[in-house]
């Protein structure tokens, strides 16, 4: 049996930062306070949705976005206390 190979050079994608969707700050991935408090939302519109029947919706937000936007409505409790 004679095997017959050819050299090939394979290109590969590697995740480098995040950036926000809102105020379009850059993460590097090395970051992990940070990347870690990243928030991935990424739902589909139904029936009647103000986004869309159906529309894909997705974002990422960094935690200082998320506390601007959401802030004066969310409950807190510390797992702490």
């Amino acid at each position: 049996m004679v095997k017959h190979f050819q050299e090939k050079t394979i290109t590969q994608q590697v995740l480098d930062g995040i950036e926000c969707d809102k105020c379009h700050k850059f993460y590097k991935i090395d970051n992990i306070f940070e990347i870690q408090e990243f928030h991935h939302i990424n739902f589909n519109g139904g029936y009647g949705s103000i986004f869309g029947d159906g529309d894909k919706i997705q974002c990422d937000i960094c935690q200082y976005c998320l506390k601007e936007m959401i802030g004066d409505f969310c409950k807190r409790t510390s797992q702490y206390s």
